[in-house]
């Protein structure tokens, strides 16, 4: 497994350069006002900042909103490749707020879990996000459960996590009465959330203080910038090139990338291991119908087995009202697949050829076969519900949204289960910090791990 975190170069001398803040405007996020360069062997003007965060999903935004409160005096800017933010990992996840009692204790999945979740909860309530701390029910259902449930909550114990209590099949019937179990933990801190809501609330925030955000800005390269003969002030002071596919330029003296389905990718444009990669797997959600949300009040989750590397089906109340029943976990065939047709060439061929997929396929064959069974016959995933809730039919229910997760993979086939930060080689490394991998819960975790981005980019680049 990859080190929880992996820094593969040192802290780097800091180049001072000119400070000028961006402000918000009144009509969409690529508002801000970046530092124009002109002149020297250019023909065009080109932008320049302090910092660039690239990515501009809910890690890549609370990130740059740490930063540019705790350095109001940097010029920092945002970059994503799409014409809105947070749209995909961000805007298709299953809203909860988790409660950090499944990592392994000290683990810093563990305590960014807990501290990120009271954090969430008390920004949601000072910028009035409505959220429902809800709770979950994690409900064993067989005997051969009930050891692995003791276990996951001395580890729930362990983890700090608040409020947690075992309770047996009558406690199980008064907070989830269509809901059969031999025991059950409750998880009352555990809530949901829109999430691309308070990304959004981030962004606001960064361009509030000072912060740019440019969309439709698909980032194609990353280089030093070659200075002329005289060496040219602007190459010194922003020595970051960063291209995109329009071949529009963006100057600066740092960048962070935050990149989600794509970390890999754009940490290799700075000569980045290519390890570990990023596997797409794709989580297919099912929706009760409206006339039967009455039986699921709150979270109902399985007993996770350690044998698999997901958690299974559970059941999610959403901020609408709405129920959702998943997800499943099945291979993407392409990056931003949502849909189980969606299929990239290019992308199949980096999973097979340069992933440990086949490696953790031949680990875990029979699940996958499952999974795969699951997606396509409706009547196998209602019969795993129906453990659960006996009164749910396939009348009941009906196909809804999908996300994809971005899951990085290790070639021994190991799924990378922790934070790994990189660099780039040589001079170039000495100016970037690649967030190679942010798990879930990476969205309870997000204001937690922005102050963990932000005190690395401080400590690695003398701010």
């Amino acid at each position: 497994m990859v080190a929880a975190l992996r820094y593969l170069v040192g802290a780097c001398g800091r180049a001072r350069g000119s400070f000028a803040g961006g402000s918000p405007g009144a009509c969409g996020f690529a508002s801000g006002r970046p530092r124009p360069l002109c002149g020297g062997s250019r023909s065009a003007c080109t932008s320049s900042f302090d910092i660039v965060i690239v990515g501009g999903g809910i890690v890549g935004l609370a990130s740059a909103r740490a930063l540019i409160l705790r350095h109001p005096s940097l010029s920092i800017g945002v970059l994503e490749k799409e014409k809105d933010l947070a749209v995909h990992q961000t805007g298709h996840n299953s809203g909860v707020i988790h409660s950090g009692i499944y990592y392994k204790p000290e683990s810093l999945k563990a305590k960014l879990c807990v501290q990120g979740a009271a954090l969430l909860y008390e920004y949601c309530q000072q910028k009035g996000i409505s959220y429902k701390q809800c709770g979950k029910l994690i409900v064993a259902v067989e005997q051969e459960e009930i050891p692995r449930l003791q276990a996951l909550y001395e580890k729930g114990l362990q983890n700090g996590v608040q409020g947690l209590r075992l309770i047996q099949q009558e406690d199980i019937k008064k907070k989830e009465p269509y809901c059969r179990g031999l025991m059950a933990i409750d998880c009352p801190h555990t809530g949901i959330v829109d999430y691309r809501q308070v990304a959004l609330s981030f962004a606001q925030d960064f361009q509030e203080a000072g912060g740019s955000v440019l969309t439709n800005f698909e980032v194609k390269d990353i280089e030093m910038a070659k200075e002329s003969p005289s060496r040219s002030i602007d190459g010194m002071q922003y020595p970051i090139v960063i291209k995109n596919t329009k071949g529009e330029e963006i100057r600066c003296q740092y960048v962070v990338t935050c990149a989600g389905l794509y970390s890999d990718r754009i940490s290799e444009l700075s000569g980045c291991t290519p390890d570990p990669r990023i596997v797409p797997f794709r989580g297919d959600y099912l929706l009760l119908k409206p006339e039967k949300c009455y039986l699921v009040k709150g979270n109902i989750y399985p007993v996770p087995d350690s044998r698999f590397p997901f958690l299974g089906v559970h059941f999610t109340p959403r901020m609408d009202g709405s129920i959702w029943l998943g997800p499943n976990a099945v291979l993407a065939f392409k990056r931003e697949g949502y849909r189980p047709f969606d299929f990239s060439a290019t992308d199949v061929m980096d999973i097979i050829i340069n992933s440990g997929l086949i490696k953790l396929a031949s680990q875990h064959f029979s699940y996958g076969v499952t999974e795969m069974y699951k997606a396509c016959f409706l009547g196998a995933t209602v019969k795993y519900l129906q453990k659960f809730i006996p009164e749910i039919t396939i009348s009941d229910i009906l196909r809804g949204p999908a996300g994809v997760r971005a899951q990085a993979l290790d070639r021994d086939g190991n799924l990378v289960e922790d934070f790994v930060f990189d660099a780039g080689v040589g001079d170039i490394g000495n100016h970037i910090l690649h967030v190679r991998n942010a798990p879930s819960p990476a969205a309870t975790s997000s204001i937690a791990i922005s102050g963990m981005i932000a005190d690395e980019v401080q400590q690695r680049f003398e701010l």
